[in-house]
């Protein structure tokens, strides 16, 4: 059974000015927040019980109590990944209660997490990729797919394979950050870090045909200020309407349906590396703060080569 979170944790006034922090400091996506805090409530919910009531003393937390909350995390078999980032919510909690001078030692501190596999990202083939892509197309020739939701697919996956974008930075494009005409738009990733990325020739007359179906319907919505990818009914999407339109197609293009619109950009950095580009200008595109982050994608063209070996040598 997993560890139960405590119920009335965002009643306690230091995790309240912690959450303050992340959003006004550090200025953490919400995805970030949400998981710092279920991992919080999560430790105070083994320290003190699931009902217990705030306020919580945190200076009571010694390295004995965060031992044991890492070893249970380990016992219902909590993943390395997991295990990791709920130290790293615990670290980082705690150094703030140490700067607001509420607790003297970080019981997280000298901790460490369990290694992490290292799991080679899957990534589609160029064939697939070009299958994949072809999918929109072929449905509205067909007649099973509308013309704005043709444009609009087409426009959103030939937009995610030709930048490398985390889904979240391609929902919150606007039109007016694009530049068709030179092939470039200006995206926000991590961090609230803008950074440059390059449109490819396709990808760019996918999005001159997506805002022409658009003013046709819904002028306003063509307009510098509006977001370019819009759901059937004009609305905002979410990742996860991405993600179930990218599984339609991978199916009809019977390809593994568990790959998610992430993997384009996995396939979008290995396909440059493959091709020779320089490791640094892959970084920069992908928006990694760190090339060890991006180094990840040389091991893939690397395991790709060895499977063409096994492949073909005689004497592999």
């Amino acid at each position: 059974m997993a560890l139960k979170p405590n119920a009335e944790a965002e009643g306690d006034a230091l995790l309240g000015r912690f959450e303050s922090y992340l959003l006004a400091e550090r200025n953490v996506s919400e995805n970030t927040r949400l998981g710092y805090m279920g991992d919080l409530a999560q430790l105070a919910g083994h320290v003190w019980g699931p009902g217990a009531r705030p306020p919580f003393d945190w200076g009571a937390v010694g390295e004995g109590a965060a031992r044991a909350f890492l070893a249970a995390l380990a016992k219902d078999s909590a993943t390395a990944t997991t295990i990791r980032r709920k130290l790293a919510a615990a670290r980082t909690f705690f150094r703030f209660l140490q700067r607001e001078g509420v607790v003297v030692d970080n019981p997280f501190s000298l901790l460490r997490g369990p290694r992490k596999a290292k799991l080679l990202p899957k990534v589609l083939s160029r064939e697939d990729v070009e299958r994949f892509l072809g999918r929109p197309r072929r449905d509205f020739e067909e007649g099973s797919l509308g013309e704005y939701s043709y444009r609009r697919d087409s426009a959103m996956f030939e937009f995610l394979y030709s930048t490398g974008c985390r889904i979240s930075e391609a929902t919150s494009v606007k039109w007016g950050e694009l530049d068709l005409r030179r092939g470039s738009v200006i995206v926000t990733g991590k961090g609230s870090k803008d950074r440059l990325v390059i449109l490819g020739t396709p990808a760019v007359k996918a999005l001159e045909s997506l805002r022409a179906a658009i003013a046709s319907r819904r002028p306003e919505l063509a307009d510098d200020g509006a977001d370019v990818f819009l759901s059937d009914k004009f609305g905002r999407i979410s990742s996860r309407y991405v993600e179930r339109r990218m599984k339609k197609y991978l199916a009809e293009a019977e390809l593994p349906t568990d790959l998610s619109p992430h993997k384009l950009r996995h396939s979008f950095a290995t396909h440059l590396l493959d091709a020779g580009a320089d490791l640094r200008s892959v970084q920069e595109m992908l928006g990694h703060a760190s090339l060890s982050t991006t180094q990840i994608y040389t091991h893939v063209s690397v395991e790709r080569l060895k499977d063409e070996y096994a492949k073909s040598h005689p004497r592999a």
